[in-house]
């Protein structure tokens, strides 16, 4: 995985997320999704969520890359802890999140944010996106113990394809 490879990511994935929520019917995103307890709606959440995540998490990394490795794994540990309520508030963020969003609002908060990571990883140095941190590696799949920048940039692109496949809606079986 290099600095192309996830921005190539980004752009695929805004694109993508835009034509589905923008074409499905209103009966389509409200039918469970496949393997998870989220309507398609929710679910839609759930995936613009992810990226939210990686967001968030840039200044964090930030502090804990520059800081001996022993912090940012007692930290790790310490959240691990935490991974069942973590869960519980994960879930239960996407259940209303579509709905308070809407179409629209999902899709713009997603390509404001993927625009704004697609800047990052673009303009960010070498050494930079080499730098990271410990990880919860219970509170995600995709989470390892030790993750640089240009894996968590990443990261948001495999944690959005894995909940794609989860999708029942129409378009989904066209890609």
């Amino acid at each position: 995985m290099n600095r192309d490879d996830v921005i190539d990511e980004l752009d695929r994935a805004a694109a993508d997320f835009r034509a589905l929520v923008l074409t499905a019917g209103d009966v389509d995103l409200g039918h469970r999704s496949n393997g998870t307890r989220w309507t398609n709606r929710q679910l839609l959440f759930h995936m613009l969520f992810g990226y939210q995540i990686v967001f968030v998490l840039r200044p964090l990394v930030w502090v804990f890359a520059h800081a001996p490795r022993a912090w940012s794994r007692g930290f790790a540990r310490g959240l691990n802890t935490m991974t069942r309520p973590f869960h519980v508030v994960n879930y239960l963020g996407s259940l209303g999140g579509g709905r308070l969003l809407g179409r629209r609002g999902m899709t713009w908060v997603f390509d404001w944010i993927t625009t704004r990571l697609h800047t990052s990883v673009r303009h960010a140095d070498d050494r930079a996106l080499s730098r990271g941190m410990h990880f919860p590696t219970g509170w995600d799949p995709y989470f390892t113990d030790y993750m640089t920048f240009l894996d968590i940039y990443h990261y948001g692109t495999q944690h959005y394809d894995h909940h794609r496949a989860q999708l029942t809606l129409p378009a989904t079986s066209a890609r």
